[in-house]
């Protein structure tokens, strides 16, 4: 399998700037080949600002950036890209506006059979997995379907929090919804990514990177931390 993808928790990390933690990774990812990227930036109402605040960062690494909103054929567009990023932001808006415009599959092929390079941030990376079920987004418009991408054969619930002991609020933790997500059958496995973290997925191998671990969630079994630089390769095994 020819797919490339970098899914990254978080845009921004507190102390630093849009895209700042990871930058280097992004580089290393896109490398020389790719000279533009391809920017969907539907995860959020302002596509305008959006993409200008995408084609800023990548400007200073050293790409040029086409927004896929300001194209008068999306699905050309993505056909003919050489790297392809998905923002963050709501990810039911982005999802809505992927089946909308006829990119699902679209978007899967390059990826997965023609190796073009995918990275996804937040919403961005949702999208990239299974299905949205396991975003923390508020589901302001309805897509179609729930199902994603389907790049990978489980899911990612970014910006992952652990539970506060000092806290006095009594609602759900992060780990108590994801354990409701795998009371149903037939659920993947839940990566949970947390702030700073990322995950680079090439062909059939899976590493995580960044600046802290991952838990993962697997359902009818205890849950399991990775220390960043983990070898994750049996995630992308067709369901655990």
């Amino acid at each position: 399998m020819k797919r490339r993808l970098l899914l990254v928790s978080n845009s921004t990390l507190h102390g630093g700037g849009y895209l700042e933690h990871c930058q280097q990774q992004i580089k290393d990812f896109f490398g020389h080949g790719v000279k533009r990227v391809l920017f969907i930036p539907y995860a959020l109402h302002n596509r305008d600002a959006y993409a200008k605040t995408a084609r800023d960062k990548f400007k200073t690494l050293g790409y040029e950036v086409d927004s896929i909103h300001e194209a008068s054929d999306p699905v050309k567009a993505v056909r003919e890209a050489q790297g392809i990023f998905i923002g963050g932001g709501n990810t039911f808006r982005l999802l809505k506006s992927l089946y909308d415009n006829s990119l699902v599959s679209e978007i899967k092929k390059r990826v997965l059979q023609d190796g073009v390079p995918y990275m996804g941030s937040s919403a961005g990376t949702n999208v990239s997995t299974v299905s949205i079920h396991t975003t923390n987004d508020m589901p302001i418009v309805y897509p179609p379907s729930f199902a994603a991408l389907g790049l990978v054969p489980f899911n990612i619930n970014p910006h992952y929090l652990d539970p506060d002991p000092h806290s006095r609020h009594m609602g759900e933790t992060r780990e108590q919804r994801i354990t409701q997500f795998h009371e149903e059958p037939d659920t993947p496995p839940v990566l949970g990514l947390r702030e700073g973290s990322l995950l680079l997925v090439e062909g059939n191998r899976a590493t995580l990177l960044g600046t802290c671990k991952a838990r993962l969630f697997t359902r009818g079994n205890p849950t399991t931390e990775y220390e960043t630089g983990s070898d994750l390769s049996f995630l992308l095994t067709d369901r655990q």
